[in-house]
């Protein structure tokens, strides 16, 4: 998988996991220059 394409798959992954969550942070994991891992991390507010 080419550079630009593992760009595009990080980003496509963020943009489902701000789909899904209302409250909470995501974290990127960066290792030599690239991510290598994403935590999400998720918060649910009691009212």
């Amino acid at each position: 998988m080419g550079n630009e394409q593992q760009i595009a798959a990080i980003f496509t992954r963020i943009q489902e996991m701000l789909q899904s969550m209302k409250f909470g942070t995501i974290t990127l994991v960066i290792q030599d220059g690239k991510v290598i891992q994403l935590e999400k991390n998720e918060k649910i507010r009691i009212k």
